[in-house]
């Protein structure tokens, strides 16, 4: 693929160095330009009224099939314990599966791991599962190279993996070994029914527009989804599925690397993936002395404390609060914002929270647009009258 610029048609109008996103386009001699680190997005291309500008696209035959069938769902574990994430991705894969008509599998690696039956509970027709002590501490090396050699022998035709630590290290090094495309941060999944296309949208250029990317000539199409951004469903107990144990092919791969300790975050007292109810600090607490009358609040409520992106570029709370686009995706039952204006990277953290109660002393705050309820005035004012009303109850 590349870009250029017909020099015969170019008039010098220089419309395309203002619509540029990257400012990377010169008027050169009344021409325009085009300088290194394009990424070919188009708007140059699409505001060119005399069609000057010209990208090349390389354009590949789909490959046939091949035998790949069924959507797989990476069930992650720590300490034997399934995430919650697996069960949301086992909704939408289960959607997925249905509109595709093909079967819904889990890959679930670990040890002695429980409650594997819920998988096929929560919509899973087939459980593949490597039960091993070598598993347990999610060492990427291995877990690389089991999950690899699973999908070239069962030949998936979509694998889809929450978006947590685990799975932005590992996963790509999956698709990198296999060749084919991969999706990451996805807040929305479809299937494009004619072509068995995976629809995946993802924000970018900051969050200002959705993209939705195709894998139209490599298997598996994969893509990683942020935990809360889909519900999981109601588990049916009843659902009869099968769990396929696979042999853990340790002499195949040797680890390059050891787990020598795991630290919890102390700070998170709850943490926010999980939480019924955040409340959340923002800019408008001024300093950072201030976010104890947001974990007085969140006592109170007995909620998980989050925070939008400054102050933690501040360094007021530690990034494991941060919510928002390059945070966390959370969707609790009640989001308390205090102070945060809301810029469209925290909105898209907390679009799946049920309720949202915003508190901000600018009328015109963008977070306004999207609260269940809003309260303008000072939270230095408004959060302590709060906290009072709940301690009298």
């Amino acid at each position: 693929m590349g870009i250029k610029v017909d020099l015969d048609k170019c008039t010098g109008c220089s419309i395309c160095v203002s619509v540029c996103p990257f400012a990377i386009i010169e008027m050169i001699d009344d021409k325009a330009q085009i300088q290194e680190g394009c990424t070919l997005c188009g708007a140059c291309q699409e505001a060119c009224s005399y069609e000057a500008i010209l990208i090349e696209v390389t354009t590949e035959t789909p490959t046939p099939n091949n035998g790949h069938h069924g959507i797989w769902v990476f069930a992650e574990q720590r300490d034997g314990r399934l995430k919650n994430v697996d069960y949301e991705l086992l909704a939408k894969g289960r959607e997925l599966a249905d509109t595709l008509k093909t079967d819904l599998s889990a890959v679930c690696f670990g040890h002695n791991v429980s409650e594997i039956d819920q998988l096929v509970a929560y919509g899973a027709d087939k459980v593949y599962l490597i039960n091993n002590p070598a598993l347990v501490a999610n060492q990427e090396d291995l877990y690389t190279s089991e999950l690899t050699r699973l999908i070239q022998e069962y030949r998936p035709e979509i694998l889809l993996a929450g978006a947590t630590s685990l799975g932005r290290s590992f996963i790509p090094r999956v698709a990198a070994v296999l060749r084919t495309g991969l999706t990451a941060d996805c807040t929305g999944l479809d299937i494009d029914t004619e072509k068995r296309l995976l629809l995946q949208t993802r924000p970018t250029f900051g969050g200002n527009i959705m993209a939705t990317i195709i894998c139209q000539t490599r298997r598996p199409q994969m893509a990683t989804v942020r935990p809360r951004v889909f519900k999981k469903n109601t588990p049916n107990n009843n659902r009869q599925g099968q769990i396929i144990k696979v042999d853990f092919k340790k002499e195949a791969v040797t680890s390059r690397t050891k787990l020598l300790s795991f630290i919890e975050d102390i700070t998170e007292k709850v943490k926010l993936e999980d939480a019924d109810i955040i409340v959340s600090g923002g800019r408008g607490l001024g300093k950072p002395e201030n976010f104890k009358l947001i974990e007085e609040l969140g006592g109170v409520l007995g909620a998980a404390i989050g925070s939008s992106r400054p102050p933690v570029d501040e360094g007021w709370v530690a990034y494991s609060h941060q919510v928002g686009q390059t945070g966390k995706t959370v969707g609790p039952k009640l989001y308390v914002a205090c102070g945060i204006s809301g810029a469209v990277q925290h909105l898209a953290g907390i679009s799946t929270s049920e309720i949202i109660i915003a508190i901000n002393k600018d009328p015109d705050a963008p977070i306004f647009e999207i609260a269940t309820y809003g309260i303008v005035g000072d939270l230095f004012q408004v959060v302590p009258m709060i906290i009072k009303k709940l301690k009298s109850e």
